[in-house]
């Protein structure tokens, strides 16, 4: 187009060095400022612009009908602007628009069905192309929400307990580590144990067992708030995380949950004389400097006691007992 081989006139003009330097000029920015994009519709259409300024120019220089260069200079700047904008649709459009339009303006009515037909070939190359593209994309982007809720489900699933649906252990240290993080207290750690639930699998069954487990499990969840930690600590035994809350309120709270569950009236023939209701023992510790861990000793030798002391008992670490 700068150079054509046909006619002897021969030159570079304004608009082809402007695009020389248009697109330099961007290749630098875009390598020294990768996160800061330039809008590639102004682009295309400014580029589009300074090619058909280029070609009236070049018209006006050439003597006689210049169609043959007219149709040259069309192709290669559908050839270009295809290459450059082949992702983008609306970009394209802008970018031969200015062009085509200065080709139809100079033809003066000949040969219009080619020069129509050399910008609708490709034109509804690029448009079919951007329909698949954005279809490819649209179902890119449907798979990755999918397997991103799939991951989620997953991560939510490791975390609980697949008969209770508590967390687990895993899941309560999650959660005991957010709450940590977020508030010094004060907390509660309540260790909670099914008083001879060997007992009442062996008499009912383990399906009838799992179906009590479950039982609990929720009386233990609706007996306590929503930001506390309710999890299945390990067969018939639970731990829960009373969070903010005063010695006073922790004791309530753990005895709620015991009457609750014994006010199910869950029958349960601990032995062929005695015949009585599914209960729980409690054992009820703060949460102090010293940490989780020793927290859970303590629970543990009060839930301990608890069972000596008659079972359906609340006992809180060094404290008389409760029920």
């Amino acid at each position: 187009m700068m150079f054509y081989p046909l006619y002897k006139v021969k030159s570079i003009t304004l608009p082809i060095v402007s695009v020389l330097l248009v697109s330099i000029t961007l290749l630098t920015w875009q390598v020294f400022h990768p996160k800061r994009l330039v809008s590639l519709n102004i682009t295309s259409l400014l580029l589009g612009i300074l090619w058909a300024v280029h070609i009236t120019i070049k018209s006006h220089a050439l003597a006689g009908n210049p169609l043959a260069f007219l149709m040259v200079s069309l192709l290669c700047i559908l050839f270009i602007s295809t290459i450059a904008f082949i992702n983008d649709f609306f970009a394209f459009i802008l970018n031969t628009l200015p062009v085509a339009l200065v080709i139809f303006w100079f033809a003066h009515g000949e040969n219009t069905f080619r020069f129509a037909l050399a910008i609708a070939l490709p034109t509804l190359g690029i448009a079919i192309q951007s329909i698949i593209q954005k279809r490819n994309e649209s179902f890119t982007y449907r798979l990755m929400d999918k397997l991103q809720e799939e991951k989620n489900r997953y991560s939510d699933l490791s975390m609980l307990d697949p008969l209770t649906g508590l967390y687990n252990r895993r899941g309560f240290q999650n959660r005991f580590d957010s709450i940590i993080e977020q508030s010094s207290g004060p907390h509660y750690i309540l260790l909670l144990d099914v008083d001879r639930f060997k007992s009442y699998n062996d008499h009912y069954g383990h399906s009838m067992g799992d179906q009590t487990l479950m039982r609990v499990a929720t009386t233990i969840r609706d007996a306590v708030r929503s930001r506390d930690i309710v999890s299945r600590y390990g067969g018939e035994e639970f731990l829960i995380m009373l969070t903010n809350v005063n010695s006073d309120h922790a004791l309530q709270s753990a005895e709620r949950i015991r009457s609750h569950v014994y006010g199910l009236q869950i029958s349960h023939q601990f032995n062929d004389d005695e015949s009585d209701y599914l209960t729980v023992s409690i054992g009820l510790t703060p949460l102090d400097n010293a940490g989780l861990e020793q927290a859970l000793i303590l629970a543990d030798k009060a839930l301990y006691d608890a069972k000596n002391r008659g079972r359906n008992k609340t006992l809180t670490a060094n404290m008389p007992e409760q029920g």
